[in-house]
């Protein structure tokens, strides 16, 4: 690899990308660890894939905006680096593969000429905050929830107090009651509200995940005034940070915290380390999201519309009013959330004359477009339908989510790409009348980890595998029921029966015939679900689990030719574990290095939390030394203590506990930090030396 020099203006984002190019050399040169290697490049949005020597990586876009500029930079770096395609994820992100380690830093320094960041798109690191891709146009909205999305985002990217959790960390703002960005999944989870003053503030939903273990979030907060919300977030990522497991992946969680200490402890702690916040109260600006540019055009050549039954059924389920009068929102269905590059730049030269300068990614994997007039839909629509991008039934029955499975990812069992296409045809050809339902949510994950959604869906699908005798076959795990109820309120999709792969067309079948012949007038589905009851549906779907009658075809998975076998890799958005004594206090070096710069800016709480992490990364490499190994960085702490200082090897003034916690009961001052990185600076030389000794 060569070394290189960006040509970017903000020279944090610059010294970013060049980090990362001499921690791949590093990595070549065999002087970085893989598994440490593999966090530092999760953190910058590199994510290894299921085929081996290349890369996917994901482009962090906030609230899933993106404008026209954006979107054909985004375009370009994909034919530059990439397979030529753009994946829009779940999480509002847009993700592109087959990339080469090495051009990673080159892609990025391209994608931040258009202020678009890899930072923290994957990793132990606070994700995409999501929102509402409505939000500022929503008639149901009591404010925009964008300029507090922004303001999240921008206060913890490169924060130190997550750059290196157990486990991510998932915010989403919802725009309004209707509750679209899914509050009750996050960890946290933020509704806007206005209390009776007309002030602004935010109801808090706490602890929310899906996975192979789904938990809904806690209802904590009524009404959280606007100016405590950056600071309620930090005090709750604070003690995540400090309590939450480091070892086992599959409980690191926030929601597993909560379940081992309690939501009534976990918010006492969270109270504590308000005194340690950078501040005690943030005011956000409103007008940090500017309004998108109109387009110029007002008048429109009269279009003829090809398919006028079509364009009806368009409008009624793609189109809606805005806020705004004489504007309306167009949702366009992307299917499967791919679109090829090239297609990406035609959507923008048919977009630019009708549509506002921004769209926005949606959770089900499509595009919201803003401030068209009503002339221009006309116009709108044929150009859509010239790309393919017209399908009506938007977020319907029709309108399946999914991951990309086994397609790309390590953690892939079975095809949901195809399947989802395939379960699409069947809504489309067999059941168009549902393309009007958009209370019924179909949604498809790979494999139980929930990237597809498929926890929280009323028809779910995940990829599993069952056994025939002596072979294998690709199934599917059904589950139905799961959904949103509204204002922070949702349910959990239960587990009713695994059946092969290639039924999931009859599993469809069978619950949805089942629904027009059963379902009460007007009944919803959470109803009609409940009035039956789980077993009444396992009993239903219980002939499309016989394995007696297995055909040959059903041991191939949709959109394979070859026989099925499972090859599952190692997921990694895992929490990475190095237990290398040499490597840990080589971080301790760096990380007080950051300490030393943020001291120099003057950015008092940014040096303490930095020394904070330099205390404990040495104190766990000493640890190491003696075959202790601690899953929190409070066991960590203790364990210091009963090893080191106690038995006097390590004689402090005081014990570990009371160094290191001085953190939360100080307030961020230059006194406090000048004192704390002195003392981090202290430890870490003696760490040094007591490892040099033992050695």
């Amino acid at each position: 690899m060569q070394s290189f020099r960006t040509e970017l203006e903000n020279p944090v984002v610059e010294q970013d990308i060049i980090d990362l190019e001499k921690k791949i050399r590093a990595f070549r040169e065999g002087k970085i660890h893989d598994e440490k290697f593999r966090s530092l490049r999760l953190a910058r949005g590199v994510y290894g894939q299921r085929q081996p020597g290349v890369q996917m990586v994901r482009i962090k876009l906030p609230f899933g905006k993106v404008t026209f500029k954006q979107l054909l930079r985004i375009a370009d770096v994909s034919d530059e680096y990439a397979s030529r395609n753009l994946h829009l994820t779940t999480r509002q992100d847009i993700q592109i593969h087959y990339v080469s380690l090495d051009r990673t830093p080159q892609l990025w320094a391209e994608l931040e000429r258009d202020d678009i960041t890899l930072r923290e798109a994957c990793g132990n690191t606070v994700r995409n905050v999501t929102a509402s891709p409505t939000a500022g146009i929503d008639p149901l909205e009591p404010f925009d929830v964008s300029p507090y999305a922004y303001a999240t985002f921008e206060y913890f990217l490169r924060n130190p107090i997550c750059q290196d959790m157990g486990r991510k960390f998932k915010i989403s703002f919802s725009s309004s009651d209707a509750d679209t960005a899914f509050s009750y999944i996050h960890d946290i989870g933020a509704i806007p509200k206005v209390n009776e003053k007309g002030e602004r503030g935010f109801k808090i939903l706490l602890g929310g995940g899906l996975g192979a273990q789904p938990l809904l979030a806690s209802l904590v907060e009524e009404f959280l005034p606007e100016d405590q919300l950056i600071p309620y977030i930090e005090s709750i990522i604070r003690v995540f940070d400090r309590y939450g497991e480091r070892n086992n992946r599959n409980k690191a969680r926030l929601k597993y915290l909560i379940q081992k200490l309690g939501l009534d402890e976990v918010i006492r702690l969270a109270k504590e380390e308000r005194t340690a916040n950078k501040v005690k109260s943030y005011t956000v600006n409103r007008n940090t999201v500017e309004a998108p540019v109109l387009p110029q055009t007002t008048t429109y050549p009269e279009v003829t519309i090809i398919n006028p039954l079509r364009y009806e059924q368009w409008l009624a389920t793609n189109v809606f009013e805005q806020k705004q009068k004489g504007f309306y929102g167009v949702y366009v269905k992307v299917p499967v959330g791919d679109i090829a590059s090239d297609t990406a730049r035609k959507l923008v030269a048919v977009l630019t004359p009708l549509v506002a300068d921004e769209i926005r990614i949606t959770q089900n994997q499509g595009l919201l477009l803003k401030y068209v007039r009503k002339e221009a839909l006309p116009a709108l629509y044929n150009g859509l339908t010239e790309l393919d991008l017209s399908a009506p039934g938007f977020d319907s029955l029709a309108d399946v989510t999914t991951c990309p499975g086994t397609d790309t990812c390590n953690l892939g069992i079975s095809n949901s790409m195809t399947l989802s296409k395939v379960l699409e045809d069947v809504i489309y050809n067999e059941y168009e009348d549902f393309i009007y339902n958009r209370e019924i949510k179909i949604k498809i994950s790979g494999c139980m980890n929930s990237c597809g959604q498929h926890g929280l869906a009323h028809i779910g699908f995940h990829g599993s595998s069952l056994k025939a005798g002596t072979r294998v076959l690709p199934s599917v795990q059904v589950l139905l029921g799961g959904g949103t109820v509204g204002d922070g309120v949702g349910r959990a999709a239960e587990k009713v029966i695994k059946v092969p792969a290639k039924r999931a067309t009859h599993v469809l079948r069978a619950v949805l015939n089942d629904y027009k012949a059963n379902s009460i007038e007007d009944e919803t589905f959470h109803n009609y679900y409940d009035r039956q009851g789980k077993d009444y549906f396992y009993q239903l779907l219980k002939p499309l689990a016989n394995l007696e009658t297995l055909t040959e075809d059903e041991f191939v998975d949709w959109g394979h030719q070859e026989t099925f076998a499972t090859a599952i890799g190692v997921g990694e958005c895992a929490s990475v574990i190095i237990d290398l004594v040499a490597t840990l206090l080589y971080e301790s070096e760096e990380k007080m290095g950051w300490a030393n710069g943020a001291y120099e800016k003057g950015a008092w709480a940014d040096a303490i939390y930095h020394s904070y992490n330099v205390l404990i990364s040495s104190a766990k490499a000493l640890l190491l030394d003696k075959g202790v190994s601690s899953s929190t960085q409070t066991g960590i702490i203790k364990e210091y203590d009963a090893h080191y200082v106690s038995t006097g090897e390590m004689p402090l003034d005081g014990t570990f506990s009371d160094l290191i916690l001085q953190i939360n009961k100080n307030e961020p001052s230059h006194e406090f930090a000048t004192k704390y990185k002195a003392a981090a600076e202290e430890f870490l030389t003696a760490s040094k030396v007591k490892r040099e000794n033992l050695a």
